[in-house]
């Protein structure tokens, strides 16, 4: 008892930590596991584990075969949730350089870590293809943490993003094709019966997944199961889709899970979100449980195996040489400037797909006798430890080193899809700015996409948006809903990360009428609020420059539009194109050049 819920406290505790350190969960859990697992029994408890997983005849938490059968449903639970994650109109939308690292940088990765595992470590082919089908896979779970605070351009964090979200389920795919490959013939030849067998396998994988998708899909658009029962149905039908699949051809049930989320996650289900969301939670508690769980099962003698220069030889090689091989590829003839380029190729840490997916085949084959196996486990751990810990502790010194670091947050988010936001939002992307805006008004944000405008459909109470390494060049905040609260709220929680150049939002109704009492964040001028604003972009919908002489005269231009309801003032632009966002707190500038501009809403003068 007590071991069971000291996994579950150190779990939650090893979450807690990597969220307080921004480091990827995976690290402190895989750590944690191995304090209480080899190192307790090899220098601190006389030789055995403070956490033992197995059964060993004295003492264990899990007899015979019933820590894999748990492995197996908590990896069918969280390839399900990557599946759901890939969209594949994202896909053909994310562009060609994602397009290409998802398959030919992937491809490369497979090749490339199967060569250097069987000629260093002499491993049979089919391990070598099985460790490098499991290294393919990077995920946004470790990702996300390390770039979180590097203000990149949006095209090269794009990029990181992206590739981490659409290569999990796909490198899971892949692992699991290998591995399905090897264990049906036992890792021997591959003989006209293994290759039906694995035909077997892909087959019904493949149909289970996409039926039962199709299926569940119906039975929860036609409400037959109510809304509270929702989550729990769905993840009753994985595991019953996973264990029927596999009772079918066995090994199947990982590939009709990850079809099955695919197809799902295609479907623009109105439930998805919902469902995403309590899938959410339950990976964080499975991943909590499963990689203290794995990692307390290594062995010292699993860890002594790669206690060689071989391993540091292939570290070296899958990290120093076959990534960016890879990414060089893979961004060939794109935009991306060659300092961007090897950027991308330094950050590349595995993650939990991985490392979980690696433990429970490393333990099928290895109880199945395959010759190797038993490296399986121990490599993908050290290539999964190694490069978390080499990108969380260099990647921002790296991105200085390269210069890919920007000095200077220029992008806009504003708060709010409005036709006044996305008035301004489109004037701003026009002038060289990069603009996001958000809503939880499904309609405002496919009317700002239709415009060209980059928008995401949350709000400001979401989390979603402190994990978006694509935000991490906006420096200004706008906020510009129609509910004060929701403005006041948005630069309160969001103005130190979004806001480093300004944090800004309309004006209430009270202060309108109040002007001495403006806050020092009021957005244009002084007068207007949401109402009056939105009254000038109904009547005049466009926004106009205008020459300003010098600063006598345009403080008569504030003047004016002050006065006339039909005009706003919003930016300056400086003689360089620079856009000053004006604020009614402080409406002085300093310095104005001859081809310095008004930038105003409303009516021509």
């Amino acid at each position: 008892m007590v071991e069971l819920a000291g996994i579950i406290i150190l779990g939650i505790l090893a979450q807690w930590v990597a969220w307080k350190l921004k480091i990827p969960a995976i690290l402190p859990l895989i750590l944690i596991g191995l304090l209480v697992g080899p190192i307790a029994a090899e220098f601190l408890n006389d030789g055995v584990k403070w956490i033992e997983p197995i059964w060993n005849g004295e003492e264990g938490l899990f007899p015979g075969q019933s820590l894999f059968y748990f492995v197996s449903l908590a990896i069918s639970i969280i390839l399900f949730e990557g599946g759901l994650t890939l969209k594949m109109n994202e896909v053909k939308h994310v562009g060609p350089v994602i397009t290409k690292l998802i398959s030919l940088g992937a491809a490369v990765t497979f090749f490339g870590g199967a060569i250097a595992a069987h000629f260093i470590f002499d491993l049979s082919w089919e391990i070598s293809f099985l460790f490098s089908g499991l290294i393919i896979v990077t995920g946004p779970t470790v990702i996300t943490p390390i770039l979180r605070n590097i203000p990149l351009k949006k095209d090269v964090s794009a990029v990181l993003k992206w590739e981490g979200i659409l290569i999990d389920p796909i490198g899971a795919l892949v692992a699991v094709l290998v591995f399905e490959f090897i264990s049906v013939d036992g890792g021997g030849e591959f003989t006209k019966t293994a290759l039906i067998e694995f035909g077997k396998i892909v087959l019904f994988g493949a149909t289970f997944g996409f039926t039962f998708a199709h299926a569940m899909n119906f039975i929860i658009n036609k409400k037959y199961v109510p809304h509270y029962l929702l989550n729990v149905f769905a993840l009753a039908a994985v595991l019953g889709v996973f264990v029927l699949s596999d009772t079918f051809a066995h090994e199947s049930g990982l590939l009709a899970v990850v079809v099955m989320g695919m197809v799902l996650g295609n479907a623009n289900a109105p439930y998805l979100k919902e469902l995403l969301y309590f899938k959410e939670s339950l990976s964080v508690l499975l991943i909590s449980i499963l990689f203290i769980l794995l990692s307390a099962n290594i062995n010292m003698s699993d860890l002594y195996l790669i206690y060689t220069w071989k391993t540091a030889v292939v570290f070296a090689a899958v990290v120093f040489i076959i990534r960016p091989i890879g990414v060089f590829l893979s961004t060939q003839g794109s935009t991306l400037k060659r300092n961007e380029k090897l950027f991308i190729s330094w950050v590349g840490p595995r993650g939990i797909v991985a490392a979980g997916i690696a433990s429970l085949f490393g333990l099928k084959l290895a109880k199945a006798g395959v010759p190797g196996a038993e490296y399986i486990t121990p490599l993908v751990f050290m290539i999964v430890l190694g490069t978390v810990l080499l990108n969380a502790t260099t990647a921002r010194y790296f991105a200085k080193l390269v210069g890919v670091f920007l000095t200077k947050s220029d992008g806009i988010l504003i708060v709010g899809a409005s036709k006044l936001s996305r008035l301004i939002g489109d004037y701003l992307e026009s002038n060289g700015r990069h603009v996001v805006l958000i809503d939880s008004n499904q309609s405002n944000i496919e009317k700002a996409k239709e415009l060209g405008l980059e928008a995401l459909n949350t709000n400001v109470y979401s989390e979603t948006l402190s994990d978006n390494i694509e935000l991490n060049d906006v420096g200004y905040l706008m906020a510009m809903t129609a509910n004060s609260e929701i403005n006041k709220y948005a630069i309160k929680k969001f103005g130190k990360q979004f806001g480093e150049n300004g944090s800004f939002r309309l004006v209430t109704t009270h202060e309108m009428n109040s002007p001495e009492n403006n806050p020092k964040e009021g957005l244009f001028s002084h007068t207007d609020d949401y109402i009056t604003l939105t009254e000038v972009t109904r009547k005049y919908p466009s926004i106009l420059e205008i020459d300003i002489e010098d600063k006598a005269h345009y403080e008569s231009l504030i003047e004016i539009t002050n006065k006339e309801k039909d005009m706003i003032p919003l930016f300056l632009k400086d003689d360089e194109g620079e856009l000053h966002i004006i604020s009614s707190y402080n409406k002085e500038i300093d310095t104005l050049g001859e081809e310095s501009k008004l930038v105003y809403l409303g009516k021509s003068f």
